[in-house]
């Protein structure tokens, strides 16, 4: 301990700071208090970035204080984010027999008829969006708002620790497969601590308890496998992450071109053998990948399921607005031309050009390894939130983890920025000032458009 304090000084007394700054935002902090908000968030970045770069030489070091910073917020109740809430009625629901694909809060309270126990008090916690709709967590979200119901089936505290302490350890393996993975792709391996370290993740995943972090956990997993040519078994953990959050699914037509244009294994054959060959393995891929998320959504299935989650999913897309980019500046072109909120429209616009948009990223770019593959799937997640309706800052989590194994920076900066999003909540009726958006989003498309496409013409001029 003596040699740790002598040569560690500064990072350990930075790491408490810390975590009195992480204290106060887990147990003191309210989501309309937008000052403490903006001063607690944007301090811990400073300090987090301190303690990286005076301690990237000591890998163990940074797990430790990664480790500690989460275990901060074991016994808090989220304090940004309602939708444990709806977590833990699922999980409640499932645990009593039933479906929670098939009924909607409201159904039950409607009915004065309390199935689980808290009921009344859940309900009153949740958003009103939330009690009206149907659940659209996948199945393996609802496994672990289940486990949580076991453990803890009369206290929501306990219920939150549950949740949480499967948080954490989904954050313990994607450090775990990260590195692995960065040490093949012979890339730094301290880089897993841009997402480990990040106060946004700590603060988003485990603090408000947004289950991207397990999503995150499998689709590194899975990219570690496909990088050690397991590729079956890659698409069985994708097939994972997605049964726990529904967007790899945008990600599938990408490995068109890294099968395709892949030789690994097949280093004697003639290139056309080989392209036949990678794609019978894409085919094989996808049917893995479509099978397993099936089976796993098996237990769940009916027509009224089907039915139920469909409309839930489109809601996203043609009801719901926030922290908007590029839909915001349409609506406004749209009340111009016509004097409504055209976002029915709009809302299925939109995704048809993302659609488009990762289709052609598919085809024309040459993802032929897995960090140009990566590459790939950053871009064309970020066109898909940058077209999208609903940003909510938990959404950018899976941008932040990708950037680690790609040369772009510019989700770490808006992983920072997102946090404007949530003075929407200190106004009245949770409006948006949309001088705030704007301020976002300048400052994330200005970092975009020059690492995307101003520094590397610039680095291709000066070759």
């Amino acid at each position: 301990m003596k040699a740790i304090w002598k040569y560690h000084k500064v990072p350990i007394l930075l790491t408490i700071i810390c975590c009195f700054l992480y204290l106060w935002f887990a147990y003191n902090l309210e989501r309309r208090d937008s000052t403490t908000l903006l001063i607690l968030y944007t301090a811990l970045f400073p300090f987090a970035y301190k303690i990286f770069k005076a301690t990237e030489s000591n890998f163990k070091l940074l797990v430790a204080f990664s480790v500690l910073f989460r275990f901060i917020f074991l016994f808090s109740i989220p304090n940004l984010s309602q939708d444990f809430y709806r977590f833990i009625w699922d999980g409640r629901l499932l645990l009593e027999g039933f479906n929670p694909y098939l009924y909607t809060p409201n159904f039950f309270i409607e009915q004065d008829n309390l199935p689980i126990a808290q009921a009344q008090e859940l309900y009153k916690g949740m958003s009103s969006l939330s009690a009206s709709h149907f659940t659209n967590y996948p199945p393996l979200n609802q496994l672990c708002f289940t486990i949580a119901a076991l453990f803890s089936g009369h206290s929501i505290l306990g219920s939150v620790v549950v949740m949480r302490i499967l948080i954490i350890a989904a954050d313990i393996g994607t450090l775990y497969f990260g590195k692995k993975l960065l040490d093949r792709l012979k890339m730094p391996s301290n880089r897993i601590f841009w997402y480990i370290l990040n106060p946004f993740i700590i603060i988003e995943l485990t603090g408000n308890l947004h289950f991207e972090g397990l999503m995150i956990f499998f689709l590194v997993w899975s990219f570690y496998l496909l990088h050690s040519g397991k590729w079956q078994w890659a698409a069985v953990t994708l097939a994972c992450s997605i049964s726990v959050k529904l967007i790899p699914l945008l990600l599938l037509p990408l490995f068109f071109n890294y099968f395709r244009k892949a030789s690994v294994g097949h280093k004697e054959a003639r290139s056309d053998t080989i392209e036949s060959l990678n794609l019978i393995k894409l085919m094989l891929f996808y049917i893995i990948v479509g099978v397993t998320t099936l089976l796993l959504f098996l237990p769940f299935f009916s027509m009224e399921f089907v039915n139920n989650y469909s409309k839930t999913v489109g809601l996203w897309f043609g009801n719901f607005e926030f922290n908007a980019s590029i839909y915001y500046l349409a609506r406004e072109i749209g009340y111009a031309i016509t004097g409504y909120n055209e976002i029915a429209i709009i809302g299925k616009v939109l995704p048809v050009i993302t659609v488009v948009i990762i289709l052609g990223l598919s085809l024309f770019r040459q993802n032929t390894d897995l960090p140009k593959l990566i590459t790939t799937m950053l871009l064309a997640l970020t066109c898909y939130l940058f077209l999208s309706t609903t940003i909510h800052p938990w959404y950018l989590a899976t941008l932040v983890i990708l950037t680690v194994f790609s040369n772009y920076k510019y989700p770490l900066v808006w992983s920072f920025i997102i946090v404007l999003s949530y003075l929407a909540y200190s106004n009245p009726g949770n409006s948006e000032n949309l001088w705030i958006i704007a301020l976002e989003y300048t400052l994330v498309f200005s970092v975009f458009i020059w690492e995307v496409f101003i520094k590397k013409d610039r680095l291709k001029s000066s070759l």
